[in-house]
């Protein structure tokens, strides 16, 4: 059974300069795609993904990753909307690459599916009711 998660990787800076993407292709057979990827010199460093593979592949390239001391959280538990705050203007919806933010036709509102977020953050620049909230 193949499985395909979209993950974000933080690695400590002893791990910048290491293959560990290669080495999940290489060794797990795991396909990616960079969703976004950010270094801060003699820090950390970020990448969102797209991991997919035989779920027992997926899992072996988690463990690999955690035992290396990746942190490893889904992309769903980092990119969230605050309802409370939303006006339902629509403004984030015209800068969503994805249509991960819509308008629902029955309510005429905003709404999020989190499945479809690459974790881009435009859309927190665009809310001017800081609905949405990005936790990397």
């Amino acid at each position: 059974k193949m499985v395909t998660k979209r993950i974000v990787l933080k690695f400590p800076h002893s791990l910048l300069d290491k293959p560990i993407v290669y080495k999940l292709v290489k060794d797990f057979g795991l396909i990616f795609n960079i969703l976004q990827a950010k270094i801060t010199p003699k820090e950390e460093g970020l990448l969102i993904i797209e991991l997919s593979g035989k779920k027992e592949n997926y899992a072996d390239g988690i463990k690999y990753l955690t035992a290396l001391g990746v942190i490893i959280q889904s992309l769903s538990q980092d990119v969230t909307r605050n309802d409370k705050r939303c006006t339902h203007c629509g403004l984030c919806i015209s800068v969503c690459p994805t249509a991960a933010l819509f308008i629902e036709k029955k309510t005429m509102k905003v709404e999020f599916d989190p499945s479809g977020c690459i974790g881009c953050e435009l859309c927190v620049k665009a809310c001017p009711a800081k609905a949405m909230i990005v936790k990397f």
